[in-house]
């Protein structure tokens, strides 16, 4: 099957005025995925490698670690996370209505985690687990000199979601239902995940997949593959996950693969911006430019956040991705993955909103 390629832009889209926020009662997108502590410390001496870790990547570690890691690492700065919970807080700074659906457990970092995030003006729906279920889910991230992220993460509570943890309000009320692809780490998340799929295509409600991470993607690639083909209306992916996911070096075999499945898919791609695939073709989007990056950490996730919420308010994909870019700019100035700047209003003052 032959697929034609749109000719690739050099200069971001012009901005546009985006149609009306959802009605009373509606969310432009609710997320699920990790409820996580992030623990953050710049890592001027590459400590991560003598943890044993890969640089740039996401490594799973479990309860009886979790102290060797935290005394490793120095000053910290400490703060709710989570991929999508994190994109979920870049829609709400964006002045969008949103929801989150997860699990913590009955301890300090789950209230914190729970706190953070209602007085962001989120509606949640966070479950409490079980004393065998272990503790609130924390994320240690080692940031590099070169402002690469790389990550050592305890899932705990976070994932042992459960089927009869999920609820149907949210996602009834919701534009976009947003899916971490961490979740897939544990079997009761992924009949969960299954479930919330199923609510919102009963809802109308958009049901956009995130990758997550490459070795996440050679972990599942075959429950990604059939959950992007039967179930997937929007892929979010960077450059690795997506040539894991089709098992190729080729990006255009990838997007080729994508046009025969039929889902819309953006592909980050760093400071080269990001690939939108339509029926149509591929468009690239610049990425914004900043004067100095100091952390990477959130990066992919702001862009969801921006990408998303156009998408939600009628932006066409081109459009929400350079909105996505926005967000993504303002992220990687500064540590940690929650904005410090107005989004909105800069979102405002370069005519997207």
């Amino acid at each position: 099957m032959e697929i034609f390629y749109a000719r690739r832009v050099t200069t971001p889209p012009t901005p546009v005025s985006l149609r009306q926020k959802p009605g009373p009662n509606q969310l432009a997108v609710t997320g699920i995925g990790n409820a996580m502590l992030d623990v953050i410390s710049q890592d001027h001496h590459e400590v991560f490698r003598q943890l044993g870790l890969t640089k740039a990547a996401m490594t799973l570690i479990g309860e009886e670690r979790l102290d060797e890691f935290y005394q490793a690492m120095g000053p910290t700065m400490q703060m709710s996370g989570g991929s999508v919970a994190n994109s979920i807080a870049g829609i709400a700074a964006l002045g969008g209505t949103c929801g989150y659906i997860g699990k913590v457990a009955d301890d300090e970092f789950g209230e914190r985690f729970t706190h953070d995030l209602r007085t962001m003006g989120v509606e949640l729906d966070i479950a409490i687990a079980k004393p065998h279920e272990g503790a609130t889910g924390r994320c240690h991230v080692f940031i590099s000199d070169d402002a690469q992220r790389t990550m050592a993460t305890y899932l705990g509570a976070s994932n042992q979601l459960q089927v009869d943890d999920i609820r149907e309000d949210l996602i009834a009320r919701s534009e976009i239902t947003y899916i971490e692809g961490y979740l897939y780490d544990l079997p009761p998340a992924k009949i969960a995940i299954q479930k919330v799929a199923n609510f919102a295509h009963e809802h109308d409600s958009m049901v956009a997949l995130s990758l997550s991470d490459m070795f996440c993607v050679d972990r599942h690639r075959r429950d990604f593959l059939s959950l992007v083909t039967h179930d997937v209306d929007v892929l979010l992916a960077n450059e690795s996950e997506i040539l894991s996911l089709f098992q190729t070096n080729n990006l255009e075999h990838a997007y080729s693969s994508l046009n025969e499945i039929g889902v819309l898919a953006v592909i980050t791609r760093g400071a080269q911006g990001a690939d939108v695939a339509t029926f149509d073709g591929v468009v690239s989007v610049p990425a914004s430019e900043v004067a100095h990056v100091v952390d990477q950490n959130g990066a992919g996730d702001l862009f969801a956040s921006g990408f998303l919420y156009g998408l939600a308010l009628g932006a066409d994909p081109v459009e929400a991705a350079a909105l996505g870019s926005l967000c993504a700019g303002e992220i990687i100035q500064h540590l940690g993955a929650r904005p410090e700047s107005d989004l909105e209003a800069m979102a405002a003052e370069a005519g997207f909103l």
